[in-house]
């Protein structure tokens, strides 16, 4: 998870960012940023009110916590939740890599291998977390192939729209992306791989950075 983090940081930084500067300048760019980052952390507020975040390592083991303590605990969550907790995550990673298709030169195949490494990991968590909230194997299958197609729906989305679409929308579309993944990132993938890794995690993360750092200048 924290490999993953560093190879999305470099990709939004040097490739999805530096596009979109490229494209629409500052004020496209910033306002897409802000807007993904608020769209990101907005969304996640509604979804964590209906426990959706179950597959979050960390929120199981404040359940865990209350259980132990002898307060309640949150309720078992309902599949619509796990469901939109996991689009939330993978809506912007997936639109990143339609939009990286539509801006050219690579960088849909950069944050495709970004999205793919960051997302192993975590799809094995969410799995668990919901095996440990006793969904059956044909449920966790099916929440999961749905996220699949929905976010392959987001990539085909990413690319028509903007494919053909002014430097300004372009760059903000890029920066949208950009912001709700960072948002991510702070939110979720850094803080639970430090959790369970502790201090070396750093470094782990430096070194995902710089692999998709040397991997998008050859590329480019």
């Amino acid at each position: 998870m924290a490999f993953g983090s560093g190879v999305l940081i470099s990709a939004l930084t040097f490739d999805l960012m530096a596009k979109a500067y490229e494209s629409g300048g500052f004020d496209s760019t910033s306002i897409g940023f802000v807007v993904g980052a608020v769209l990101y952390v907005g969304g996640d507020y509604l979804i964590d009110r209906f426990d959706g975040h179950i597959h979050k390592r960390s929120h199981r083991k404040k359940m865990m916590a209350k259980a132990e303590s002898g307060k309640p605990a949150t309720p078992i969550v309902s599949g619509s939740a796990i469901f939109l907790g996991a689009m939330l995550d993978g809506i912007p990673e997936s639109a990143a890599i339609g939009v990286g298709l539509a801006a050219g030169q690579g960088f849909g195949l950069i944050m495709l291998v970004a999205v793919f490494i960051s997302n192993l990991p975590e799809g094995i968590s969410g799995a668990i977390g919901m095996k440990q909230a006793g969904k059956t194997h044909a449920y966790v299958m099916g929440v999961w192939s749905s996220v699949v197609i929905t976010a392959g729906i987001s990539a085909v989305l990413g690319y028509r729209f903007l494919a053909s679409s002014t430097p300004d929308i372009l760059a903000a579309g890029l920066a949208v992306a950009a912001g709700a993944i960072l948002a991510m990132l702070a939110d979720t993938m850094m803080p639970e791989a430090f959790e369970e890794g502790g201090r070396l995690i750093a470094l782990v993360t430096v070194l995902g950075f710089l692999l998709a750092f040397v991997v998008s200048r050859l590329a480019g």
